[in-house]
């Protein structure tokens, strides 16, 4: 089993997708806590358009609320960008106070054995994690796909 992560900020509609085919992606874990982004540009990662492109590709989707960051943590991470003057969308790394607390609150209670598991049940061989940041190591895909492989040593590439 291997691991992709994949944001959407920096992509267009076909960069996105292509990715995801070129990769050979077969599952698609949505990770976010909001399944929507405001506006047009990137509209083509709101949950139903989404959803439905993915199944044409034959990309199963998974939405794993469980592994999204509480609003309570998501908070923490803005007043990080607006003590730094950077938005979401510009951000190059995650604080360090969002991954003490995304660790301690989220991953800490997350059943992976479960996760693999249900995988594993799918047939999913490459699964693609996604939340909106362009950068992996600005979001907390990176967190989760950091602890995949030191719990099961799966093999991890940032698209």
């Amino acid at each position: 089993m291997e691991f992709y992560t994949i944001g959407v900020y920096g992509s267009t509609e076909q960069s996105f997708f292509t990715k995801l085919k070129e990769n050979g992606i077969d599952t698609f874990c949505d990770i976010r806590q909001r399944r929507g982004v405001r506006g047009k540009k990137y509209a083509y990662v709101n949950s139903t358009y989404l959803q439905n492109k993915l199944k044409e590709y034959g990309i199963k989707y998974l939405y794993i609320s469980q592994l999204s960051p509480t609003t309570e943590i998501r908070e923490l991470q803005k007043e990080i960008d607006k003590k730094n003057g950077i938005s979401k969308s510009a951000r190059i790394e995650i604080g360090k106070v969002f991954e003490i607390e995304y660790k301690n609150k989220i991953l800490s209670q997350f059943d992976f054995d479960k996760l693999i598991h249900t995988l594993k049940e799918n047939n999913s061989q490459k699964i693609a994690l996604f939340c909106v940041e362009e950068h992996p190591e600005a979001c907390h895909r990176s967190i989760v796909a950091k602890a995949l492989h030191l719990k099961y040593n799966n093999f991890i590439k940032h698209l």
